[in-house]
């Protein structure tokens, strides 16, 4: 199953189109999960769809979670030593945008970061590691896209705010269950930035992996249905390169995870932000 916004609506992407979900699951799908994806065994009544149209996958997500340093050759190009404990922060909500949209872009320099997402679907508090799929529902592209020079101000350094403008984080294109991926341990992920790949590694890389990620951070706080975890970003960010590069007016950034979809995005700056 493969569940997403479209214009304000949740509807079921297919290879045929979108098709609109009944009442009785749109307003809140988490809450009959297992029913929804019997009815999109059968679903019918595709049609067209603009994707310039999809909407964040997740309406209002009440907490949205990220973590820092969690592949080892992004750990090795950031100047650190590996994490013992996953270094987590948040991203909030309002910096949610689509997956085919046009981002702006705030004085400064903003840094793309692939990750992938997980979906929290079941109210969970204090999951064991061995349990740790079991309140994730779906999976979700993401990016953490990120203001370094806010970002790295001050001593410690703090990420939300700089990681939370406007458009910063863009999901999508869709939800998509655990049983549509042949192996959700192992994801290869790719950016592209105007079609030179900058990121590229799989997910069976991370040094925490995502039933470790669910387990440390439910061990602090109750995770909640539609709750988004972003898991971390491979090697190739813009401020680790030398020279630095970040993102300009008209750039394309195309992220992409196989098996669980492709985003693209434009840039812009106003003359005077």
């Amino acid at each position: 199953m493969r569940l997403a916004r479209l214009a304000g609506r949740t509807v079921l992407l297919t290879p045929d189109g979108a098709i609109d979900v009944p009442a009785a699951f749109a307003a809140d799908p988490f809450a009959r999960w297992d029913d929804l994806r019997l009815w999109s065994a059968a679903a019918t009544g595709a049609r067209p769809y603009d994707e310039a149209e999809l909407e964040p996958p997740v309406a209002a997500p009440r907490q949205i979670f990220a973590v820092a340093l969690n592949y080892r050759p992004h750990t090795a190009e950031a100047g650190y030593a590996e994490p013992e404990v996953p270094l987590v922060f948040t991203k909030f909500a309002t910096c949610l945008t689509g997956p085919h949209t046009t981002v702006t872009l705030p004085p400064g320099h903003v840094d793309w970061e692939l990750e992938l997402v997980a979906v929290i679907g079941r109210e969970a508090h204090r999951v064991p590691e061995e349990k740790g799929w079991e309140p994730v529902v779906a999976l979700t592209v993401g990016q953490d896209l990120s203001e370094r020079i806010s970002q790295l101000a001050g001593r410690p350094a703090q990420f939300s705010l700089g990681k939370s403008y406007p458009g910063f984080g863009p999901v999508g294109p869709a939800l998509v269950s655990l049983d549509e991926v042949d192996d959700p341990d192992d994801l290869e992920l790719t950016c592209e930035l105007n079609g030179e790949t900058v990121q590229h590694d799989r997910t069976a890389n991370m040094i925490f992996p995502i039933p470790e990620l669910v387990a440390h951070i439910s061990r602090f706080c109750t995770l909640l249905p539609g709750d988004l975890i972003f898991t971390g970003t491979p090697a190739g960010v813009g401020n680790r390169r030398v020279p630095q590069r970040f993102l300009t007016p008209d750039d394309e950034l195309v992220s992409r995870i196989g098996g669980v979809g492709e985003m693209r995005h434009r840039f812009w700056r106003p003359r005077n932000p």
